[in-house]
Formats: structure tokens, C-alpha cells, sequence
């Protein structure tokens, strides 16, 4: 008898254990997860997605300073596809002091995406990232969206890790001048590794970096409908291997500062190496032209720059403020080793060096490179 009763205390006890594990998660995390309604807070601990399931985001996600979202492999999100939920309302966003740990790979990449039966730009808000790394419009700022505090003085801060994601039917619009993008990063530390992104059909742009010092690489934007590759603020890094089609404005967009073009520190320090720019077909205008060197400009030096047939025929769009004028006679805007398509005859603004043919830009010139082949 006593071993009966045993018994089965023994196999309540396993029961009660899966299911609080279901519910709560792991690391003591109170957040409630659940497949079909992936929503809210989550205030503390580390909660886990299954890649067993399907999630559906139905609302903000937000994973608050001290918590940690793992997303395994495999696993897939897709927006709520209920008529009439607004898509400003559907994000997923981290805070300081929080960290994402998107653990794809290329055989089971994460995917995010529109839930909608006929997908499109603009479907829904995106990822946000927000770290404690330097950004010269100051140390407390508020994302444009999402609202959530960023910068410091930590350009080493880690927020996680972003590796094979697809992100796909972002960027959907507040106003004109408020927008969500594939991925935006407020502030982020060089800590945070982000390799192997692909975006699509970004109703903004595919992802943009305000100030900090991440360093991303393996980026495959195709079709954004404002600029493709952008950053801004005071942005320390180094973008390698960068696959760009489907250009609307800018291919690349680059600033210092909207408010403060040439006095703003730390001033942005940007290294791009090895780029494809490529317009796309009969839609795609890349009326901002391959590079928009913007509002300051700072030092953009490009290494390895492929430029495809097609684009307009000004390899650049300039600002005239006295900052970017400055940098420009300084030598701070430079192109090392690069291919232009026979339709890019004007090529003032850079400073232009080394060969100028050969280039591959992200490996193959206007052919997605191989080491993107996960994205087929």
C-alpha cells in the first residue's frame, strides 16, 4: 500500500512539474507563454519558445531590463490575422539591460513574420533592440517607436544574440516621419552578435543602427520601401557582407546627426565592407541614389563596394551642411576597391581608391552570394 501510495505521489508530483514548467517557463520567470496569444511583459527570469509550435503575436512583446527571450531554432512567429488589429501594436521589443537570444541556424532558421493570408509591407512593427551604448543625441533617449529608453556609455554592452533570422512584412507606419523598420537598434553594444539576417518587404527601412557599436554581418535586405541599410547617431561599427535589392531611396543611409549635423560626439565611424547594392526591378527607383550621405555624414569608409547596372546615375545623394561638406574635404567619406555598373557615371563625394574593377561586393556582384543560399 505504501508503495502505491508512493507511487502515485511520485507521478503527481512529475505532472505538476510539466505543467508549471508550460506556464512559467524557465529561470523563475512569471510570464505566462502562450502559442496562440504571444503578448506582454516579460518582467524577470528566462522564458523559452518552443520550436514545436507555432506562435502568434497578438500584441507588444516586451522583454524588460533583467529578463532574457530565447527563441530556439525552427521556431516561427506570425502576427495575429485578425482584420482590423492595428499593426503599430504588433512588435517585438528589448529593453536596456534585457537580452534576445535568437538562436537559428541555416538548416532551421527563426522565422517572424505576417500571419495575414495575402502578406505585405507594413503588416506589422518589427524587432526593436535597445542597449546602453553611446549615441550622440545623448544618454537617455526614447526609441521612435516602441518608446523604450536607450544609450549609455557601455559600447561593449551585450543585448544577446541575432543568428539566421528571416523578418519579413515590417515596417509599418505611424506617420510619414514614424516608422517601424525590419530591425531597429537603439544603442547597441558590439557584445551583441548579429550574423546571418535576412529581411523582406520592409515597409521602412531593413534595419537601421542609432548610435552604438554592434558590428553586424551576413545581411541579406531584400525590397525595403525607404532605405535598406541606414545608421545614424554616432554609430561605431563594422556592417560585413551586406547583400542589398530592391532599393526604393537609399541603398545605404548614412548621418551623424539630424539636429547637430557636424558638432554631435561621438561622431559616426562607420566601416562597410564588402556590399552588393542592386536596385531591383521596375518599382524600385533608388532615387536617394547607392550611398545618402546625410546630415553630417561622419566617416564612412567602404571596402569592397559593388554598385549593379541600373542605379541612378550619381552614385550618391550629398548634403550640403557644413559638416558633411567638411568631412568630405577630410578624406572621411572613402571608397577602397569597388565595381560600378556602366549606368553610375557621376561619382563625386568619396574619395575613391584602389581597383576599380573586380570588386564582388557580398561575394558574387548582382547574384545573392552563396553564403546566403539559406534564404532559397
Amino acid at each position: 500500500m505504501k508503495k502505491t501510495f508512493f507511487a502515485i505521489a511520485a507521478i503527481l508530483g512529475l505532472a505538476l512539474t510539466s505543467c508549471n514548467s508550460d506556464d512559467n517557463n524557465d529561470n523563475k520567470s512569471s510570464f505566462v507563454l502562450k502559442a496562440d496569444d504571444l503578448k506582454g511583459d516579460i518582467k524577470e527570469g528566462t522564458v523559452t519558445l518552443d520550436p514545436a509550435q507555432t506562435y502568434t503575436l497578438t500584441g507588444g512583446l516586451i522583454v524588460r531590463g533583467g529578463a532574457t527571450l530565447v527563441i530556439p531554432a525552427g521556431t516561427i512567429i506570425k502576427t495575429s490575422a485578425v482584420v482590423g488589429v492595428d499593426p503599430n501594436t504588433l512588435y517585438i521589443a528589448v529593453e536596456r539591460n534585457a537580452k534576445i537570444n535568437i538562436n537559428g541556424t541555416a538548416e532551421k532558421p527563426v522565422v517572424m513574420t505576417s500571419g495575414k493570408a495575402t502578406p505585405a509591407e507594413s503588416d506589422w512593427g518589427g524587432l526593436i533592440i535597445c542597449g546602453n551604448g553611446k549615441v550622440n543625441t545623448g544618454d537617455d533617449g526614447t526609441s521612435e517607436v516602441g518608446g523604450l529608453s536607450y544609450g549609455g556609455n557601455d559600447n561593449e554592452d551585450n543585448s544577446g544574440n541575432i543568428n539566421f533570422l528571416k523578418i519579413m512584412y515590417t515596417g509599418s507606419k505611424f506617420t510619414p516621419d514614424k516608422e517601424y523598420n525590419g530591425i531597429s537598434f537603439f544603442g547597441v553594444g558590439s557584445k551583441t552578435v548579429v550574423s546571418d539576417i535576412y529581411t523582406y518587404e520592409s515597409g521602412d527601412d531593413a534595419v537601421e543602427f542609432f548610435g552604438g557599436a554592434v558590428s553586424p554581418k551576413n545581411l541579406i535586405l531584400i525590397n525595403s520601401y525607404d532605405d535598406s541599410f541606414d545608421f545614424a547617431d554616432g554609430w561605431q561599427g563594422t556592417a560585413t557582407n551586406v547583400y542589398i535589392n530592391g532599393v526604393t531611396k537609399g541603398g545605404v543611409e548614412g548621418s551623424n546627426n539630424q539636429k547637430n549635423p557636424s558638432g554631435a560626439l561621438p561622431i559616426t565611424t562607420a566601416k562597410l565592407v564588402n556590399f552588393s547594392i542592386v536596385k531591383g526591378g521596375d518599382k524600385f527607383l533608388a532615387d536617394e541614389k547607392a550611398i545618402n550621405y546625410k546630415e553630417g555624414g561622419g566617416k564612412q569608409a567602404y571596402t569592397n563596394l559593388y554598385v549593379a547596372d541600373g542605379m541612378p546615375t550619381a552614385l550618391c545623394k550629398l548634403a550640403t551642411d557644413a559638416g558633411a561638406v567638411a568631412n568630405m574635404e577630410a578624406g572621411n567619406f572613402t571608397i577602397t576597391n569597388y565595381t560600378f555598373g556602366s549606368s553610375v557615371i557621376t561619382l563625386t563625394g568619396p574619395k575613391l581608391s584602389g581597383t576599380t574593377s573586380g570588386a564582388t561586393g557580398a561575394g558574387a556582384g548582382a547574384t545573392l552570394p552563396s553564403w546566403a543560399d539559406w534564404t532559397k
